[in-house]
């Protein structure tokens, strides 16, 4: 993981711990939301599934029942029939929340009449297509809400999925490793630092310790071989009158 390119300061080091910090406790949050959203979803799905079929296999048996009232009514015998239906169910639409998703709660009123047309041109095939389509209205607004339910929580999961998968493999590997050296390349400098001043503090106590550099006196030049200057003699080296008294 190529860690983020910023310089190895003591502020863009705190900078970013504190935002490692935060990128932990929102890969927490998230996935604490990811387990209740699969949980939530599985639950959800199953019902939907259930009632689902359910529908399908009633309006299956109300359009077959519909078709047969078509054979033996015909085509606009059954249109005069339809019209005659004029009311139809009022639906409310309630909105609550799980884990931030917006989930509907549909609650329906009313239905229309059983036998809102006349009895004289029509046929038990009608009345049963009548009865059975009645049953699926009452049942949509349930699997309008059970389906609409799962759509909307396998989208939040499904986002909420990739932010967890880019917070655990991506973002907080990254700031750990920039972190990391950050932390090196610092701990590196104050041991650099700390042999300089150590260095430096050897060399002043050395130069204040060693041998003194300042001679005082004349030096004089050595011409007699390396002999006392007082039995040196510019004469041959022997000892005059002038020397004894």
């Amino acid at each position: 993981m190529a860690r983020l390119r910023i310089a190895p300061t003591r502020s863009n080091l705190l900078n970013l711990r504190r935002t490692l910090e935060l990128a932990r406790e929102g890969y927490e949050i998230l996935d604490r939301k990811r387990e209740v959203l699969t949980t939530e979803l599985l639950r959800v799905a199953h019902d939907a599934a259930v009632l689902q079929d359910k529908v399908w296999a009633e309006l299956a048996e109300a359009y077959r029942a519909l078709e047969m009232a078509r054979l033996s009514m015909g085509r606009e015998h059954l249109e005069w029939a339809a019209l005659s239906v004029k009311e139809t169910i009022d639906v409310d639409i309630r909105l609550h929340s799980i884990m931030g998703v917006a989930l509907p709660i549909i609650e329906a009123h009313g239905a229309p009449p059983e036998t809102p047309y006349g009895l004289g041109d029509t046929t038990v095939s009608l009345d049963e297509a009548a009865a059975r389509f009645r049953q699926v209205l009452i049942e949509i607004p349930d699997l309008s809400e059970t389906m609409t339910t799962v759509w909307r929580l396998a989208r939040e999961l499904q986002k909420t999925q990739r932010r967890v998968n880019a917070l655990q493999y991506i973002f907080i590997p990254q700031y750990e490793e920039t972190v990391a050296f950050i932390e090196s390349t610092l701990e590196e400098r104050e041991r650099e630092e700390t042999f300089r001043l150590k260095r430096l503090k050897s060399r002043g106590a050395e130069a204040m310790v060693g041998p003194s550099r300042h001679e005082y006196g004349q030096p004089y030049r050595d011409i007699s071989g390396g002999k006392s200057p007082i039995y040196r003699d510019l004469g041959g080296g022997k000892p005059t009158s002038r020397q004894f008294g």
